[in-house]
């Protein structure tokens, strides 16, 4: 069976107009011959700035491009039709499609409410101040663009937890709604930084609300009769109580299917942290390893001064493999977003072989470092960038590596400052390969690969390298990699 291989096809300055869906369609045979098994798509739905949202905005999860709300009836990525389409064609060419969920807050309210609010310290969300007062808040959504379809349900201020901005007073900050779920307090079961990180933005859910719980669930099943749905990306995690995630998963795998495929945003680089929820969640779904991004950013960055064996120290690979969904960069780790520690260009081959043809984890490879991107935005320095992130030539490659070499079992050779790799061994049926690289100048490595190898004469697949390696009669041989670079050495036919 083809080893999983996740791509997220988009990223967080696709150029609007509703092209995704189409090309989408367009590349989808080419993406199964290269071996991508799944895709992860953008959220479907409509976000508060209409055609121009990226999804993450919440406004309506019913809209999947079909109702004039928000100034346009398209989601930045296409109207409904388009998205149907799209996933038709990855089914038509086996591949799964993983929809992206933003649960945790809603924004772009239709109309404000009279509520009671408490102030809160920005810094410590567990100091709430014991005056309540009232103000207007933008808390009601009812969907007038979509008149109840799909749904009847409207979203009122007993939905939410906490907003950033209120009316009479005028004020912006982090204000607890007052109303009768959690005694005026956050929920638990989230990350503890800054006290308690319930409220991220927007109009929180109150999750505690049991028909805004049922709402939820209705519309995973709701989706499922609309589209193909083979899993999900949760986001945003840490900030999402886990008994939620824990019962609406199991409850998606009993209603719609059990092999759906789920992975959670949970960003954070701490293993305690990340054990801790996968407990808590009952081990039910996979995690992104943010400790391994951040070590391939540090990599990427000290070039040769980074010590090679220790580039899976404190990873979520290493720790809990079956749990864990690796990745070189993604839309919040891009040049010029919140989350911003892109890996250099230099070092993306290394780091794309290193989750792509070990045994461990589930690789996720990003858009533009397939197709490559360009786009400009406000730097932090306030100034206007233009950022241009070519494509990774030998990427198309090694996900082929990934299909058909990265079989067997996996020898390391982690015993190097600046040159590591290791053996993927193959089976009966199908081949193996050796994976040598570099983070500085050329190396060698003396591998063994046992006596049934002796005399198989090996060839750099990425074409890095153009000498061809002859195995001895021991099976053992003298395999190189260039100054920083990776090359992956695969038994050349009879």
């Amino acid at each position: 069976m083809t080893a999983r291989t996740l791509l997220q096809f988009f990223h967080w300055y696709y150029p609007d107009g509703g092209r995704l869906c189409s090309e989408v369609g367009e590349k989808a045979a080419s993406l199964a011959e290269m071996g991508i098994t799944d895709v992860w798509l953008p959220p479907a739905y409509k976000g508060a700035a209409g055609g121009y949202s990226v999804g993450y905005d919440t406004y309506d999860l019913f809209d999947l491009g079909e109702f004039d709300q928000k100034g346009t009836v398209a989601t930045k990525y296409g109207e409904r039709p388009g998205l149907e389409q799209a996933c038709a064609e990855l089914k038509n060419n086996n591949i799964r499609v993983i929809h992206d969920v933003v649960f945790n807050h809603k924004m772009g309210a239709d109309e404000k409410e009279s509520v009671h609010v408490r102030r809160v310290n920005p810094d410590d969300r567990t100091q709430i101040e014991d005056e309540e007062f009232q103000a207007l808040a933008y808390t009601r959504f009812t969907f007038p663009g979509r008149q109840g379809k799909h749904s009847q349900f409207i979203w009122d201020h007993k939905c939410f937890s906490g907003v950033d901005l209120i009316e009479r007073p005028d004020e912006t900050g982090i204000f607890r709604l007052v109303n009768e779920y959690g005694e005026g307090e956050w929920s638990n079961e989230v990350d503890d930084e800054k006290g308690n990180f319930d409220y991220l933005m927007g109009a929180d859910v109150e999750f505690r609300n049991k028909a805004v719980y049922e709402e939820l669930k209705y519309w995973g099943r709701w989706l499922s009769e609309q589209i193909p749905v083979d899993g999900f990306r949760l986001d945003a995690a840490k900030h999402i109580p886990a008994w939620f995630f824990r019962d609406w998963v199991r409850h998606m795998r009993d209603t719609v299917s059990p092999a759906l495929f789920i992975v959670a945003e949970y960003w954070d680089p701490d293993m305690g942290a990340l054990k801790s929820y996968l407990d808590l969640v009952d081990k039910q779904f996979m995690l992104f390893d943010v400790a391994l991004h951040h070590r391939f950013h540090e990599a990427s960055k000290q070039g040769s001064d980074f010590d090679m064996r220790t580039i899976f120290d404190g990873s979520l690979v290493s720790a809990a493999p079956e749990h864990t969904v690796t990745l070189v960069d993604n839309h919040d780790t891009q040049p010029l977003q919140a989350l911003e520690a892109s890996v250099e260009p230099w070092f993306k081959p290394l780091a794309y072989a290193l989750i792509l043809l070990r045994e461990e984890g589930v690789p996720c490879v990003f858009y533009p470092d397939l197709y490559g991107a360009s786009y400009s935005d406000t730097g932090a320095d306030g100034n206007k960038q233009e950022v241009d992130m070519p494509a990774v030539n030998c990427l198309p490659k090694l996900i082929e590596a990934r299909k058909r070499f990265a079989n067997g079992s996996q020898t390391d050779m982690l015993d190097d400052e600046h040159c590591i790799g290791f053996i993927r061994h193959g089976t009966a049926e199908e081949p193996g390969c050796v994976v040598i690289m570099s983070n500085d100048q050329y190396h060698e490595k003396f591998v063994d690969l046992g006596a049934n190898q002796a005399g198989a004469v090996f060839h750099d697949f990425l074409g890095h390298r153009d000498e061809q390696i002859r195995v001895d009669q021991e099976g053992k041989a003298t395999f190189p990699t260039n100054a920083g670079n990776v090359s992956v050495w695969v038994r050349q036919a009879p």
